[in-house]
């Protein structure tokens, strides 16, 4: 059949792979519960009846706050079958955006995942008038739960069965599919419209590069209420793979093991975790054991994406069967190759998956993209290059502005920002343009490098420009850093805030019989500045003189989502770090930069506003 409505992928999965009894799966009460493609079509059918006999008609928003589980698809699925509005929101962010999101889309029911997601969003849903049901996935007391609106379905399946049917015949491609607020790193959130031809041109310009089967095993850990996983999951969907959502983050490797997963799509933040234990692990290793680790790490560094010679692949033969092959059984042992995106890997990590028999292929794109514009191929050498994001799809057309801005044209660009005609005329241009923000160059004609993004790119007060994120990424190589914030707009030299990588530093503080009561005294210790210094003074070693970090300063702090200093996607929020080291501003260069915190937001919102008119 054609597939193209995001609901046609259910429909065709049900067509190709009749038989899948593990469509969709997660754990409960410590057993996997496996869900059939049968009993996913009919629970999706059910839902949409019963949102019918609830009121509901296309055009209607419906918010859901969720952790991954099969029931996110299940209510996915129903409201598309049937014209409703999808609006996804992350679990993570305040509650003043919980209510700006749920206002601002004019969604008509919320759905929360569990107990703690339900006390939160009760109160800010009843001050919402236009907000009538609030339900929950969990079975929780006193609170209605989501298979009510199954039972609804069911008690009335003859009467909106062709009904049904007939709506879903209605729905055309270019229909509004979903409105997914941007997490962004500055300013109030932005409802990106998104149509199933959006979505679905997506799904099938990146499917060829995946080279995946219905036999497939994948496990789904990065939030689907971000288009990046949503629409990978979607590619599941179509390719009739199996998905299992993991328990939660902490059980990750666990689940990679006990599944024997054969793929999953990470961020970089994830995978430099991995690699640093991997690394630490190899530390406490002795002897001959631990030559011959860091023997096999070595050589797994110098590996070319362009092709190695044969004495290279010998040597690494023997590594991948001495050292790698513990890499690969850590991760399950079937692996075939990993997705990331999100943010710029380290062109390191990606050398030394790859040696290890892990290909790690990293994308590009956006919200307002669908997402994905470019990609590197898997299994296809000559379309893989370290460092860059890979071909852009075939869909999707490409150029860079004489500003080094990349712009981008094709059927995954979204139809706008919800309520916002004149931010949406700042990002797609009278050609039909969107203009993505960031900053990249074509390699070899066809790879697309991402060097960095519009907004963040500064100038010191010599007038020199200066990459932040390029230079960030190689101050995170280091094992004893685990997030670094490069500053220095208008000064003289560019410094650094860092926050230590603290496990392996208590490690090293143990090693070297470092004494100290907790983090905030521990960097203030002069071994361990010194320690850093010697990290800044190798990192520095490799930049130009003007990039160079002069100074930097330790904090305490383990930057996350939680605590606002990272978007939900692990991005920086530099205006959030900005504000709250302001102190330490004032110590690297005599001054904070302003004279109070109104000062600073009100400095940041007009750079912002003037970032605007730059990308007009």
């Amino acid at each position: 059949m054609q597939v193209t409505r995001t609901f046609d992928i259910l429909t065709s999965f049900k067509q190709k792979w009749p038989d899948k009894e593990d469509a969709l799966a997660s754990k409960q009460n410590g057993e996997w519960r496996r869900y059939s493609i049968s009993e996913y079509s009919e629970l999706v059918r059910l839902f949409s009846c019963g949102l019918l006999s609830m009121g509901f008609r296309k055009g209607d928003k419906i918010a859901t706050i969720s952790n991954n589980r099969p029931e996110w698809n299940f209510a996915d699925m129903g409201m598309s079958s049937i014209g409703v509005v999808h609006v996804p929101i992350y679990p993570t962010i305040s509650d003043e955006e919980f209510k700006y999101i749920l206002t601002h889309s004019d969604a008509r029911m919320l759905i929360v995942s569990d107990k703690s997601l339900y006390a939160r969003l009760k109160p800010i849903s009843d001050s919402i008038p236009a907000l009538k049901n609030l339900y929950t996935f969990n079975q929780i007391e006193g609170a209605p739960n989501y298979a009510e609106i199954i039972g609804l379905g069911k008690k009335n399946s003859d009467k909106y069965g062709q009904e049904l049917e007939k709506i879903k015949e209605s729905i055309d491609p270019g229909d509004m599919v979903s409105i997914i607020y941007t997490s962004g790193t500055t300013g109030v959130s932005k409802g990106v419209i998104l149509s199933h031809d959006n979505i679905i041109s997506n799904v099938k310009a990146v499917d060829p590069r995946f080279k995946i089967t219905h036999e497939f095993r994948v496990l789904s850990f990065l939030p689907l209420c971000h288009i990046y996983e949503r629409m990978v999951n979607y590619i599941y969907q179509y390719k009739g793979v199996s998905i299992y959502y993991a328990e939660s983050m902490a059980t990750i490797a666990d689940n990679l093991r006990e599944l024997k997963i054969n793929l999953f799509v990470t961020v970089p933040r994830l995978l430099e975790r991995v690699y640093d234990k991997i690394i630490g692990k190899g530390k406490d290793l002795s002897g001959i054991k631990k030559m011959i680790f860091f023997w096999a790490v070595s050589l797994g560094l110098k590996y070319r994406d362009t092709g190695n010679s044969w004495w290279y692949n010998f040597r690494l033969k023997i590594a991948r069967k001495l050292i790698f092959s513990k890499w690969q059984q850590a991760l399950g042992g079937e692996i075939r190759f990993i997705m990331t995106g999100g943010a710029a890997i380290q062109v390191r990590l990606a050398r030394i998956f790859w040696a290890a028999g892990i290909p790690v292929l990293e994308g590009y794109g956006l919200t307002e993209t669908s997402p994905v514009l470019a990609v590197n191929y898997f299994e296809e050498p000559d379309n893989v290059r370290f460092g860059t994001v890979g071909p852009p799809l075939t869909n999707v057309q490409i150029k860079i502005a004489e500003d080094g801005e990349i712009l981008a044209k094709g059927p995954n660009i979204m139809l706008g920002y919800y309520k916002d005609p004149e931010q949406t005329a700042r990002v797609i241009d009278g050609d039909g343009w969107f203009h993505t923000g960031d900053i990249g160059i074509m390699e070899e004609g066809k790879f697309l490098k991402i060097t960095d993004r519009k907004k963040e790119i500064f100038k010191t007060s010599s007038g020199k420009y200066i990459a932040p994120q390029v230079i960030e990424n190689k101050i995170k190589e280091s094992l004893f850093i685990d997030q670094a914030m490069v500053v220095g707009e208008n000064e003289k030299f560019v410094s650094a805030l860092i926050v230590p990588n603290f496990e392996f530093l208590h490690n090293w503080c143990s090693i070297h019989k470092v004494n100290f009561r907790d983090n905030s005294d521990l960097i203030k210790i002069p071994e361990v500045i010194a320690r850093f210094q010697r990290e800044i003074n190798e990192i520095n070693s490799g930049l130009g003189m003007t990039e160079q970090i002069k100074r930097f300063r330790l904090v305490h702090d383990e930057w996350s989502p939680l605590s606002g200093e990272l978007s939900p996607t692990l991005k920086l929020r530099r205006n959030v770090v900005y504000e709250k080291y302001g102190h330490l501003m004032q110590e690297i260069y005599g001054h904070s930069g302003v004279k109070d915190e109104a000062e600073l937001l009100n400095r940041m919102k007009k750079k912002a506003a003037n970032n605007q008119v730059n990308n007009k």
